[in-house]
This record gives structure tokens, C-alpha cells and sequence, in this order.
């Protein structure tokens, strides 16, 4: 017998019933990776919902804070550039108590003043700028008329306590005012806040 005698023995063919089983998917294996593939996706889908959502709420929580702080600091611009009329209009039966409570109230505006000036530069170098600007020429302007002020006598008839423009004039002011006012509108409607943004 030689090697080509030797016959090959043909492996048996599968069943089809075998194959068949065989390729079919298990219907528990199918339920439960859909439902884990669904729940995944509802899980990502809140997940990314929250953080957009803190985002967003952190986003105007900081523009109602930044609001709040630019007007008190404008608020207290105009509280300082009223002192020269608040010397004018003191009460002259009490010139001692007058000149310590005035002095009070003008050292408690500079204090805030001075806040102020730190607060608004820290938001934004922008808008810190253009306050640190409007405060100078006040504490020029309004500086010098506050010295009038003490320097002449109360007034003492209701004709006097209007004060024409001739007496105190702080329209120099104005335009620094609106620059201030510009600068902050500007950085809130952009909505990226931080030095960065600036």
C-alpha cells in the first residue's frame, strides 16, 4: 500500500439544527444589553443636563453678583459726590456735632470708596480702570468743592438750599460717569466674566 492509497475520511457536516442554534442570539442576552445600552444613554443624558443646567445657573449667579457690586459702586460714587452740598446745607445751631458727623460720613465713603476701586479691578481690569478713573477726578473735582463748602458759612434761608451751578459745578464728571456705565454694560452683555475675559 503506498500513500496514495490512503483514503481521507470527510468530516461530518454539522446539523442544520446545530447551525441554526447556533447563530441564533440568546433573546435574555439581547433584553438585557439593550436595556443597559438604554440606560447608559439616559444616565449620560442626565448627567450632561445637570452640568449644562449648573452651568448656567453659576453663570447668572455671577452676573447678578457683578451687577449688584458695579451699582453699589457707583452708588457710592454718587453718595461722595454729594458731600459738597450736604456742607453747604449743614445745620449752623450745631457747627461742632455737624463737623464730626460730616467727617464721619465722608472717612466711611472714602473707606468704601477704596473698596470699591479693589472690588471692580479684580472683576475686570476694564471696568476697574474706567472706575479708577471716574473716582480721581471726583475726589478732584468734589474734593475741591467740599473745602468751599467748609470754608463758607451754612445756609440758613430755604431759598438757599438750591444750589445753582455757579456755586457747585461737578458736570466735569458726567462723561466719566457714562464711560463707567459703558464699561460695566459691556462686560455683563458678554457674559464671560473673570480677568481673563477682559
Amino acid at each position: 500500500m503506498t500513500i496514495f492509497d490512503i483514503t481521507t475520511t470527510p468530516s461530518p457536516s454539522p446539523s442544520p439544527l446545530v447551525t441554526a442554534a447556533s447563530s441564533t442570539p440568546d433573546p435574555w442576552a439581547v433584553a438585557i444589553t439593550t436595556l443597559l445600552s438604554g440606560a447608559v444613554i439616559a444616565a449620560l443624558i442626565s448627567v450632561l443636563g445637570n452640568y449644562f443646567f449648573a452651568v448656567r445657573k453659576t453663570r447668572e449667579e455671577t452676573r447678578e453678583r457683578l451687577r449688584a457690586l458695579f451699582a453699589e459702586a457707583y452708588a457710592t460714587y454718587a453718595a461722595y459726590r454729594e458731600y459738597p452740598y450736604v456742607i453747604r446745607r449743614r445745620n449752623a445751631e450745631i457747627p461742632a456735632e455737624e463737623r464730626t458727623r460730616i467727617s464721619e460720613l465722608v472717612r466711611a465713603t472714602q473707606e468704601r470708596l477704596n473698596y470699591y476701586l479693589a472690588a471692580t479691578a479684580a472683576e475686570s481690569d476694564v471696568v476697574g480702570a474706567a472706575y479708577a478713573t471716574l473716582i480721581a477726578k471726583t475726589r478732584e473735582l468734589a474734593g475741591a468743592a467740599m473745602k468751599d463748602a467748609w470754608q463758607t458759612s451754612p445756609i440758613t434761608e430755604d431759598r438757599e438750599m438750591v444750589i445753582p451751578r455757579s456755586v457747585i459745578n461737578l458736570g466735569a464728571l458726567d462723561s466719566d460717569a457714562r464711560d463707567y456705565q459703558a464699561s460695566v454694560r459691556e462686560f455683563l452683555r458678554r457674559g464671560r466674566f473673570g480677568k481673563r475675559a477682559d
